[in-house]
Formats: structure tokens, C-alpha cells, sequence
């Protein structure tokens, strides 16, 4: 069931909420995509009757939506996809929530992803892989795979995912959807439960750029509980105009690099031609420092994360053991409730942060962030927007990559730099290979969404890429 926003408010007019509700529930109930870890029915069923009976005009009135199952959700199940938060309930909602809600929007389940938001795949999701609704025999991405799959699968029209170094851009990628990593801080992190603080975001994911930029509008602005958040507010709908004249797009070598798939390249160069024909101009720009962002990345998220998962000890929620030492509850809670990939992180962390350590691998990191951060702003003194490949490649099969972790982190080396920096940047449909979607990135300078996302409206409204769905479902 794909629709959008404007059609189906037009059948919420005509009919009701409870009904478009009860059609995605029936959608989700017999689904091959393992997109949902939890599905509140009763609760969006209940959420879509008191819209129906409000006659509410909100942004999203009756509108069904997916979260992204590390966001905090007020009396709804929020595990991170991991057996040590099995059964957690959170007591309060995020601040997006908090904006979906007054905007009327029924949220209708918790989407899989991959555990702790550690992977580029969902395969390390305690509750299992999430599928590609294209074919169920490749990922759906990570690590925000099950809401990419949710939106692709038409089991929704919208959801939320978050993006570290790449999280909701990569399953965007891979799925055939749309989906923007925002500017740091534009987007409040109070409630997202934390895995890497400085360099995640929530973002949103849709079938097209028009229905992204009405979710962005509601969850976007300032959040006084969120330190980060940055108070610049936009109504960035407006920015949607079919006009790229004059545009001046960057385009990076070192994002079509080694590893790069001939028929990605091949769909990102035609896009940037299309951009041309309506007026753009491409330029080559130099990002010098792109060839360590992913050490980088790699060594600042997984110190981060060593920090922000040591609260998980067994003791105040989630997982527990029958002991009433702390130090051996600690450790029986941790080895039994995360999984390999998750510990893998946290011990390389703890080492990179460790005494003699920490100025030869972090202190270092954070100085490469500084010169890629400088890279962009070089870049964007000269263009107004990069133009670059989401991912290396379409979708690889289950198992390909997840015993390879090297491997498996190389598949983010053209997403993490965008986080390292800051940027805002937003994955288009752009093209095919073998029956699997490829996905564009348009990045844009700090705080400057409305051009990337004028770029992706332009280029969506003068081709057919998004209108494709996957059939069999």
C-alpha cells in the first residue's frame, strides 16, 4: 500500500484514520520483511479514532508512522534491537514523538534495526534481519533497515530512522526510498538512546522528497533539552522548487573510488547529467582528507560508545540476573545481553581510550575530523552542493559481509565523512542494477537543507526512479 501524504489525508477526509490504519496494520500482520519489532495496534487503532473524532488538522493527522527503535517512545516497547533492553518500557517520549503527536500523527509500531544502531545491514539485530522488500534474498541496509524496509514495503508512508555514519541514508540507499541525515543539531537527540553523541542525528525517511520535507518540517527545531540543539528553525517544504538553474554542483573524485560498482557510477554521473540538462553546473572538487575518514569514524564512534553502554549494567532496567553483586551482575548482564558485534565495539573503544592510548588513536582522530571538516568547507566556497554515491554498491546478500567486519565497515566509506563534518546531506533514488535500487547523495554546506532538498525535489520531479515499487510484496 504506497501513498502519499496528500492522498491519504484525501481518503482520511473521505473515510477515516481508523480505516487507513487498520489497511497498514493488516499489511504489516502478513509481512515477509521482519521491518517491525513491535506493532501497537491496539494503540494506533485507539490513536487513529480519537484523530477521527478530533477532526484534527495537524501536518500528519491520522498519518501512520514507524520509529526507529532507539527512540524513546512513552509506554511502548524500545529494546535497541538487543536483548539487553528486551521488555524496556520507557517512562516518556522523545522530543520528535512529542512533535509527531501534536502534529497528529499514529504511531504505529518500533522498526528492527541493527542492535544499538552498530551495523550497515539489521543481520545484528537480536530479533533477527530485516529483508529488502526488493528481493528478501539482500539486506535492507543498516542500521536503520527495518524503517527503510517499512516505507519500501508500503507497510508505511513514513518513518524515522537515525543516522551516525550513514544509518538512514544507507538503508535509503539499498531500499529505493528517500532519506536525509539533517545538519547536526537541527534535529533535538533528547530520546534517541545514545550510541556515538557527536556524530548521530535522526532523520526521516519517505517515498519521496515532497513527503520527507512535510516529516522534517514537524520533528525539526530547537529542544532546550538537547544541548546540541541548534535553535534555527525553517519551514523547509517551501524550499521544494523544480528550478536547479545556476546550481553549481561539486563533484569528488574520492567518493568514486576502488570498490566503487560500475553501474553505481554509471547512475550517480547520469543523474548529475540530468541535473545539467535543467541548468546545473558540475565541477570536480578536491577532498583530500576523505581517504581517512572511516578510521577516523571508527575509532571516534566506538570510544564514544564504549562510554554511552556502559550505563547498561543489569541493574536499574532491561535484562537482569538473579545475583546481587553488582560486579558480577555487571559482567553476566553485558556478556549474555549484547551481541557480538556490539562488544566488538565497546572493546575496541574502551582500548583506543585506554591510558597510552588515547592520544595516539582518539586525540588523532579527532584532529583528521578537523581537516575533513575544513575539506567540506574548502569545497563549498566554490559549490553550492556535492553530488556523490550513497553506497559503493546495491545491496549485498545476507551473510556476505557480517563475518568480515572490516568489510562491513568499509561499506559506509562514502557516508561517514557527511557525519564526521556535520553536514547535511539526502539519498535519492537514482537508478537500478539488477533489479536492486542505487541511491545519490546531494550534500549541502551547514544548515543549508533547503538547497539539497531543492536539488532532490528537482531532480524526483523530472524523473521516474521513485515512483518504482517493488512487486511480489
Amino acid at each position: 500500500m504506497w501513498a502519499s501524504i496528500n492522498e491519504l489525508k484525501e481518503r482520511i477526509h473521505a473515510d477515516s484514520s481508523e480505516e487507513i490504519v487498520a489497511e497498514y496494520l493488516e499489511r504489516i500482520g502478513s509481512s515477509r520483511l521482519n521491518a517491525f519489532i513491535t506493532v501497537d495496534g491496539d494503540g494506533a487503532i485507539s490513536r487513529a479514532r480519537e484523530i477521527d473524532s478530533e477532526n484534527s488538522d495537524g501536518a500528519l493527522a491520522g498519518i501512520p508512522i514507524a520509529i526507529k527503535d532507539n527512540i524513546s517512545t512513552k509506554g511502548l516497547f524500545t529494546t535497541c534491537a538487543s536483548h539487553i533492553l528486551k521488555g524496556y518500557v520507557p517512562p516518556y517520549d522523545a522530543h520528535v514523538i512529542e512533535r509527531l503527536k501534536e502534529a497528529g500523527a499514529v504511531i504505529i509500531g518500533k522498526t528492527n534495526m541493527d542492535e544499538f544502531a552498530m551495523g550497515t545491514s539489521t543481520e545484528t539485530s537480536f530479533y533477527g534481519a530485516a529483508k529488502n522488500p526488493w528481493n528478501t534474498d539482500r539486506v535492507p541496509g543498516g542500521s536503520s533497515g527495518g524503517s527503510a524496509a517499512a516505507v519500501a514495503g508500503g507497510e508505511v508512508p513514513l518513518s524515522l530512522g537515525s543516522d551516525t555514519g550513514g544509518s538512514v541514508r544507507c538503508p535509503a540507499s539499498f531500499c529505493g526510498v528517500v532519506g536525509l541525515k539533517p545538519t547536526y543539531g537541527v534535529i533535538s537527540r533528547y530520546g534517541l538512546i545514545s550510541y556515538a553523541n557527536s556524530l548521530e542525528q535522526i532523520g526521516p525517511l519517505a517515498t519521496s522528497v515532497r513527503d520527507l520535507a512535510t516529516l522534517f518540517d514537524v520533528v525539526a527545531g530547537h529542544d532546550p533539552r538537547d544541548s546540541t540543539s541548534v535553535d534555527r528553525k525553517s519551514t523547509y517544504y517551501s524550499a521544494l522548487k523544480n528550478d536547479v538553474k545556476g546550481l553549481k554542483i561539486g563533484v569528488p573524485a574520492e567518493y568514486f573510488g576502488e570498490g566503487t560498482d560500475e553501474a553505481v557510477e554509471k547512475s550517480v554521473w547520469d543523474a548529475i547529467h540530468t541535473l545539467e540538462d535543467l541548468g546545473a553546473a558540475h565541477t570536480p572538487v578536491n577532498m583530500p582528507h576523505t581517504k581517512y575518514a572511516l578510521s577516523a569514524y571508527y575509532i571516534i564512534a566506538m570510544s564514544e560508545a564504549s562510554s554511552n553502554l556502559a550505563r547498561f549494567d543489569g541493574m536499574r532496567y532491561g535484562l537482569r540476573t538473579g545475583d546481587t553483586n553488582w560486579h558480577t551482575t555487571f559482567s553476566q548482564v553485558r556478556a549474555a545481553g549484547f551481541g557480538e558485534e556490539v562488544k566488538r565495539r565497546i572493546l575496541l573503544g574502551t582500548y583506543a581510550l585506554s591510558a597510552g592510548y588515547h592520544d595516539r588513536y582518539y586525540l588523532k582522530a579527532l584532529k583528521v575530523r578537523t581537516l575533513i571538516k575544513r575539506d567540506f568547507e574548502r569545497a563549498f566556497n566554490d559549490v553550492d552542493v556535492l553530488v556523490a554515491p550513497t553506497m559503493p554498491y546495491p545491496a549485498f546478500r545476507p551473510g556476505e559481509k557480517i563475518d568480515d567486519p572490516l568489510s562491513l565497515y568499509l561499506s559506509d566509506v562514502d557516508t561517514v565523512p557527511i557525519n564526521l563534518a556535520g553536514v547535511p546531506s539526502i539519498s535519492v533514488p537514482c537508478g537500478f542494477s539488477g533489479g536492486l535500487p542505487i541511491g545519490m547523495q546531494v550534500i549541502g554546506k551547514h544548515f543549508d537543507e533547503a538547497t539539497i532538498l531543492r536539488t532532490a525535489y528537482t531532480f524526483e520531479e523530472n524523473t521516474d526512479y521513485h515512483t518504482k515499487r517493488p512487486e511480489g510484496l
